[in-house]
């Protein structure tokens, strides 16, 4: 999975925001706010293709999370982001 060309991260104070840009912001003109968190899996996301257990792997190498928790809430965005369009599987 990998974000889709077109879309873009930006920090707000301690928050995220994505954004699409150019031909994506035809498909979809919101924003997606994000933590830390998501802000990092996104990130990740954005440079390459990787699985639901690679964002695992990325995730709790960094941040000290029990991982089933880990997969359940990126199963949550991984789907959100799916679902609006953001992210190719």
């Amino acid at each position: 999975m990998k974000i889709k060309e077109g879309f873009v991260l930006e920090q707000l104070g301690e928050s995220y925001v994505a954004v699409a840009v150019n031909r994506a912001a035809d498909d979809f003109s919101g924003m997606v706010r994000l933590n830390s968190t998501g802000a990092f899996l996104w990130k990740k996301a954005a440079e390459r293709d990787l699985t639901r257990e690679e964002l695992c792997d990325e995730l709790t190498a960094v941040y000290e999370v029990d991982r089933e928790i880990a997969m359940r809430d990126i199963d949550r965005f991984v789907n959100m982001l799916i679902e609006k369009g953001i992210m190719a599987e």
